[in-house]
């Protein structure tokens, strides 16, 4: 296949997880692939000249790209979530009338924001890929095309943690994501002040800026912050002893929301505390491979064991990998996304 990949920019955490990891992967395979990335990156702008100029080049981007899709003769065309982060649809249009095969690609509740954009999108595309069951049975009313390939690691990049127990001999309890994402601790800071206060333990938050930390209750947890820098990434991750990853069971854009974080604590083999919201408790087999925290005692309950047992944490975490190799990797469903891909290709009678 010939493919062309609408991305909302290299840095942003569905462009890199669920686009360009697959591509070596796909070019390897024999097929040819086109990486678009938007400029400036989609839900970002261009400090230099402003918001307003900052979306008409985005707009002009998009332009040159349809141009592309034009002449280039694709197979496909994969757009990431939607390719302006506002009401309008038109450049979906345009290029459903250039794309044999125009793919939707969904990891999160993006329909929350612009629902009838959304399903009208959805309407307009001949294959729906979706990051979890929970975002499927949101879209199979616009578009019963829809496959779930959720969101991976590459298996052959995360290597496990390198030695347990850390160095330090302080167990570390990390979080690792986006800055917005943050506001999640709050679930489990009242655990992590009531553990603060019996279990030696650091705490180390990684993200692209830390504003939101000030907005946290904290008091008396041994608090570190480090930048997030894709180039270390993985060997940031390697140095937590426990993972986090807190969600509101409140609201609705967390139900829907994909597990990669989860996947990314697993894959170098510590284990995780998650709140079951979502794909998380489908992820998690409490108690074997990580463990689920619907509230402050569950979190409690979970931490302790974990913060005191280094062999504990070596044998969970040890699961947890077996996990995210085996159904959360970029090899593992590589076959299943190009298949479901030709499948839609071959139904249209568009397969060379």
């Amino acid at each position: 296949m010939k493919i062309l990949f609408l991305t909302s920019g290299p840095r942003v955490p569905s462009t890199r997880f669920r686009i360009i990891q697959y591509v070596p992967l796909l070019r390897a395979a024999g097929h040819h692939c086109t990486v678009a990335h938007s400029i400036p990156e989609k839900y970002g702008h261009f400090a230099a000249i402003g918001w307003r100029l900052s979306q008409k080049l985005k707009r002009a981007v998009r332009r040159w790209h349809l141009l592309r899709a034009r002449v280039g003769r694709y197979d496909a065309v994969v757009i990431e979530r939607e390719i302006f982060n506002d009401g309008t649809f038109d450049m979906e249009q345009r290029f459903r009338a250039v794309a044999p095969l125009l793919v939707l690609d969904v990891d999160d509740a993006v329909f929350l924001n612009y629902p009838e954009k959304f399903d009208r999108v959805c309407r307009m595309c001949d294959l729906v890929l979706a990051g979890n069951r929970f975002l499927r049975e949101r879209i199979e009313p616009a578009n019963p095309n829809v496959v779930v390939v959720p969101t991976c690691i590459d298996a052959e990049a995360y290597r496990t943690k390198a030695a347990w127990p850390s160095p330090s001999g302080r167990p570390i309890v990390g979080w690792m994501g986006t800055t917005g994402n943050l506001q999640y601790l709050e679930v489990a800071a009242p655990a992590l002040r009531r553990l603060a206060a019996t279990c030696q333990f650091e705490l180390r938050l990684i993200a692209p800026g830390d504003a939101p930390i000030a907005a946290l209750d904290l008091e008396g947890v041994n608090l570190r912050f480090l930048r997030w820098d894709p180039r270390t990434e993985i060997e940031q991750l390697r140095q937590f002893d426990i993972g986090l990853m807190p969600l509101r069971a409140d609201q609705p854009w967390d139900k829907y929301k994909c597990g990669l974080k989860l996947i990314q604590y697993m894959a170098v083999g510590i284990p995780a505390v998650a709140s079951p919201v979502g794909v998380n408790a489908e992820i998690v087999v409490h108690g074997l491979n990580g463990y689920l925290a619907a509230d402050t005692a569950a979190w409690i309950g979970a931490l302790k064991p974990l913060l005191v047992d280094a062999g504990l944490r070596a044998r969970i975490g040890q699961a947890a990998r077996a996990r995210a190799e085996n159904d959360f990797s970029i090899q593992a469903w590589l076959p299943r996304l190009v298949d479901a891909m030709e499948a839609a290709l071959s139904k249209k009678g568009q397969l060379r």
